[in-house]
């Protein structure tokens, strides 16, 4: 059960995530709560209880900063993906302190790249975050594929690496495909409309 929920979040965040702010800012709050809990091997109950005290905390922080609201998203996004990276660099035990300095750093690294280049970097931000959740979830479905989200052998590790770009692409296509008038690129072309109307 637990692994549906965090795969249908992690691709609506993933494939829909730049069309709505206020769902992207609660799907990546959701992502970022139960990424970082489960880096510790919670329960159910708190793994879903992170989840949520992370969606309802963005949400009220972007809100209430608005106008920062791609700062935020964007570090929430960075931060559901340092969440992943800190999984994969640590098999085994996980360390406190490792994984909050690669969470924290991808995650203002992140909110710096969102708030200068807006869209574009939400595209890549919400696709990344995404499909990291959704090779979690995946993970969760059976316990043969519990390596896609605790790997620990080399190719355990690299497979799971593996799945997350790939997942990671094609959200970013999807997104710029569904999404190419927000976004100001004629998909047709591969070109930029605003280059093509100087």
């Amino acid at each position: 059960m637990s692994g549906i929920v965090v795969l249908l979040v992690g691709a609506l965040l993933c494939f829909y995530g730049i069309r709505s702010l206020h769902l992207a800012v609660l799907a990546a709050g959701f992502g970022l709560g139960w990424l970082v809990a489960d880096l510790f091997e919670p329960s159910l109950t708190v793994l879903f209880l992170f989840g949520l005290v992370g969606a309802v905390a963005s949400w009220v922080v972007t809100t209430l900063v608005f106008k920062l609201s791609a700062y935020v998203i964007g570090g929430l996004a960075g931060a559901v993906a340092g969440a992943r990276i800190a999984d994969v660099l640590q098999p085994g035990d996980r360390n406190w302190a490792m994984s909050a300095i690669v969470v924290l750093a991808l995650g203002v690294a992140s909110a710096f790249l969102a708030d200068k280049y807006r869209a574009r970097a939400l595209l890549w931000l919400t696709s990344i975050g995404g499909a990291s959740m959704m090779v979690d979830g995946v993970g969760r479905m059976a316990a043969w594929l519990d390596f896609l989200r605790n790997p620990e052998a080399g190719w355990e590790q690299v497979t799971s690496t593996a799945a997350w770009i790939a997942l990671a692409v094609a959200g970013w296509i999807v997104q710029r495909h569904l999404f190419a008038e927000k976004l100001g690129v004629d998909v047709r072309l591969g070109g930029d409309r605003s280059a093509k109307s100087n």
